[in-house]
């Protein structure tokens, strides 16, 4: 599953909630986690419907998909570090006298002027996605771009990839298609990157995995194991707890 795919696409209302339906499943947008329709949940001697489970694994999870959001690279939320801390504020609920307080802001009125600022953000945000989707219907040229990982550590040129590039890349690098070994991963920054987003595939998001079972995974793939795995973790695609004894997916 394309979890940055799912994320990227979706409506502003799932975006909202935090999840999609799905057929008969339901997907967070955030981790990928997936529940099933039909199905009860239970947790603490509580009974959930598939729907009601995934908004109790956000909370749980996540804390809520604002937190979730808030804590995203400065380059996908487009918000500086005062605005981020101001607009986690405003979701706290504190007044304009509280804020500036906390702050140390000159005013009262001058929060209200950042909260016309952040207002107005929000109204060219609808206009250019309007001029965004309205240029999708005459925009012949424009070349279909990979989906940017939700979880990308920092976004730099590396993540400007074509699906054209993309497909040309993993071509050349795995001889004996998609599902087979990795040619050599002696390559610039930005091949890399396309070779490991393809590599943390092979893993199944929302499972934990043990390093052994990482190891085993990725040497099918590629001989110097160590060094994939390392790889996935500096870019953001897995993490793993601080002992080392569980891995998982991030994207």
């Amino acid at each position: 599953m394309d979890l940055s795919g799912l994320f990227w696409s979706a409506h502003i209302d799932d975006l909202k909630k935090g999840y999609i339906r799905q057929d008969d499943k339901y997907i967070c947008l955030l981790d990928g986690t997936e529940f099933e329709e039909g199905i009860v949940y239970q947790e603490d001697g509580i009974f959930y419907s598939a729907e009601r489970y995934m908004k109790l694994h956000i909370a749980q999870k996540f804390g809520s998909v604002f937190d979730y959001l808030i804590g995203l690279d400065k380059k996908l939320t487009g918000l500086t570090e005062h605005q981020n801390r101001l607009l986690r504020l405003f979701y706290q609920g504190k007044s304009d006298t509280e804020i500036q307080k906390e702050t140390s802001t000159g005013s009262a009125s001058t929060i209200r002027n950042h909260r016309f600022a952040l207002k107005e953000k929000e109204r060219q945000a609808k206009v250019f996605l309007a001029l965004m989707e309205l240029m999708k219907d005459r925009d012949r040229h424009a070349p279909a771009i990979v989906e940017v990982p939700i979880q990308a550590p920092m976004l730099d040129e590396r993540y400007n990839i074509t699906t054209e590039e993309n497909e040309k890349v993993l071509a050349k690098y795995f001889p004996d298609g998609p599902d087979g070994r990795l040619k050599t991963f002696d390559l610039q920054q930005k091949h890399k990157l396309i070779v490991l987003r393809h590599l943390v595939k092979r893993f199944e998001a929302g499972r934990t995995y043990t390093e052994k079972e990482v190891n085993e995974l990725l040497s099918f793939a590629y001989d110097d194991y160590v060094t994939l795995r390392r790889y996935l973790i500096e870019y953001g695609l897995m993490d793993r707890k601080e002992d080392g004894s569980q891995y998982w997916v991030t994207e």
